[in-house]
Order: structure tokens, then C-alpha cells, then sequence
């Protein structure tokens, strides 16, 4: 390791995969800036200025009152795809660099949101309560539901993950339609200009938009009452892409036939009015987790921080906004 190295201090932020804390500790020998206010104040008092790397998870991520106090700060790495929790407005401004782990999750990710599309349209968790509860047997057979192959799916973010759910559906003979900032070229999916113009035309809309500011409540009341009794909402993305209460509304008043959920807008809370619905299928942010794909998250993660450490450079940087 370069001079570089071995005059850095490394802060974690936030709980992380315990394998990764521990390599972190022993490794690097990282701070964990503490949980308490007061704490954190003292710590950040005496500490601050030696902290040249925060390791963090898109559940924590650094804000920008954070990166004040790390007035030496040079890049925030992030366990995760998604980076929506660190401000990278500020950290653009600073001169700061973010990293991320994109494509070593985008199967896994994927696969969640088949499988989440499958069960929902299909009812397979709740077919399973009731044989659990015995109903199968005094109720009858389970009621008819709705058939996943040939139907029409639309794709709200056709990026890696976005591409990955297209490319898995079209074997299922699924329509495939899609909404981006702009078009992808050669893309043989069809592209539609507006979230709500989208939502009009398919049976299942797949929310996998990157989260922040940009994209807050991109699927909101209108999207979602033009996707109708009988759509199909599906979000592996993040809580905030939608609008939380108007999804609420819409499935509990009937106007959506359901959704798939494995993302909310306040985790690990999750609106209560779901919990009893059988139409609903909730996942605890699981998409990306599986033991490989964990594993090649957290080795991404450690391959980012030694390059900062050796040369100040990242490999998965993400594109910061340029400051005024």
C-alpha cells in the first residue's frame, strides 16, 4: 500500500454485512461513527478530520451535514446498488467520489422481480396460507387468478436491472414495453414517453428506477389509477419511486388488482393496510440477497476502497453532477 494508504482513516457509517464490518475493523482498522447524538458529536470533534473514506450501505448512506464535518473526506463507498441516501450534490460540490456495486447484483435482482410478478398475478404465498390454515379442505379449491405468460409488462428504468427483468420476461412471451429518460438504442422493447402513458398500455408495471430526488413519486396516484382494476404493480427499486399512500389507496378501494412489493418508502415499516391483503405480496428489501450475490457486493466494495486507498480513484464510480 502506498504512503496514501497508510495515512487514511476509514469511517464506517452505518450497520453493514458482518463480514464486511469485521474485515473492515481488522483490516483497515475503520472507526463506526456512533449511533447517539452526543456521540457522534464527540467522535466527529476529535475525529473528523482524519476520516478520508466512509464505507456505507444505500440504507445509510452520508448527507451532506455529514460530509461538513469530514472536511478531508474523499469518497463515500457504498455497499449497494443504490446510492439515493448520500447527497451527491454536495459530495459533486466538494469534489468528492461516490462508488456503488452495479452489476453484480442484476440477476439476483431480477430474478426477485419475476418472482415477485409470478406470485402476485398467481397468489402463491396466499395460496400456501390456506392450505397452512386448513381451508383448502373446508373452503374448496383456491379461486382462479391471473396468467403471467403473453401478458403486457411495462418497465419504469431500463438500465442493467431493468434490461435483465426484459430480457427474463420475453421468454415468458410477455409484451415488453418501457419508459427511460430517453430511449435505448437497439433496445427491441418499445419505448413510451411518460410513466403514465406506459402504465395505460400494460397488465404489469416493474418499477427498477434508480431512487432520489429526480425520481420521487414518479409512479404516483394518476400512474397508478391508469394502470387500473385489473394492473399489476411490481417495485424492487425504492420505496420513495411511488407514491406509498396513493398505492394504499388504490388497493384498498380496488383499484389496482395488486402489487409486489420488496422496497417502502419508511423500512422496515410498512403500511399496515397491506399486511392483510392477500393480493399483496411483501418481501423485507431482499432483492439482492442471496449469499453469492452478497458476497460479490462485498468484494466489490473492499476492491473500491483499496483502489482509493492505492491511487484516489474508484472502480464503479457513480456519474456526479457537475457543480455550478
Amino acid at each position: 500500500m502506498s504512503t496514501h494508504a497508510t495515512t487514511s482513516c476509514v469511517l464506517q457509517v452505518g450497520p453493514l454485512k458482518p463480514s464486511l464490518a469485521e474485515t473492515l475493523r481488522a483490516r483497515y482498522a475503520a472507526h463506526v461513527l456512533p449511533d447517539s447524538d452526543s456521540e457522534r458529536t464527540t467522535f466527529l470533534a476529535e475525529h473528523g478530520d482524519e476520516v478520508t473514506v466512509v464505507v456505507t450501505s444505500g440504507r445509510t448512506g452520508v448527507n451532506a451535514e455529514l460530509m461538513e464535518a469530514l472536511p478531508n473526506l474523499g469518497a463515500v463507498v457504498n455497499f449497494g446498488v443504490g446510492y439515493d441516501t448520500t447527497d451527491v450534490e454536495a459530495a459533486g460540490r466538494r469534489g468528492i467520489g461516490v462508488s456503488n456495486t452495479p452489476d453484480v447484483l442484476t440477476d439476483c435482482v431480477a430474478d426477485t422481480a419475476v418472482g415477485l410478478m409470478i406470485d402476485t398475478l398467481r397468489r402463491f404465498s396466499a395460496s400456501d396460507r390456506y392450505v397452512r390454515q386448513g381451508r383448502w379442505p373446508v373452503d374448496g379449491n383456491y379461486p382462479l387468478t391471473r396468467q403471467v405468460s403473453n401478458t403486457r409488462v411495462g418497465i419504469v428504468g431500463l438500465g442493467r436491472i431493468g434490461g435483465a427483468i426484459a430480457k427474463r420476461l420475453t421468454a415468458f412471451g410477455c409484451a415488453i414495453s418501457y419508459h427511460n429518460r430517453r430511449p435505448v438504442a437497439d433496445s427491441p422493447y418499445t419505448y413510451v414517453s411518460s410513466p403514465l402513458e406506459l402504465a395505460r398500455g400494460v397488465d404489469v408495471l416493474i418499477v427498477a428506477a434508480a431512487g432520489g430526488a429526480g425520481t420521487r413519486k414518479l409512479i404516483d396516484g394518476k400512474v397508478i389509477d391508469a394502470l387500473g382494476a385489473d394492473g399489476y404493480l411490481v417495485n424492487i427499486a425504492r420505496g420513495s419511486v411511488v407514491d406509498e399512500d396513493a398505492l394504499v389507496d388504490a388497493l384498498t378501494d380496488g383499484r389496482l388488482a395488486g402489487a409486489g412489493l420488496d422496497v417502502f418508502v419508511d423500512e422496515p415499516q410498512v403500511p399496515h393496510q397491506l399486511l392483510e391483503m392477500d393480493n399483496v405480496v411483501l418481501l423485507p428489501h431482499v432483492a439482492s440477497g442471496t449469499v453469492q450475490t452478497r458476497a460479490a457486493m462485498e468484494d466489490l466494495t473492499l476492491r473500491n476502497l483499496d483502489k482509493f486507498l492505492q491511487t484516489g480513484e474508484l472502480i464503479t464510480p457513480v456519474p456526479l453532477p457537475t457543480p455550478a
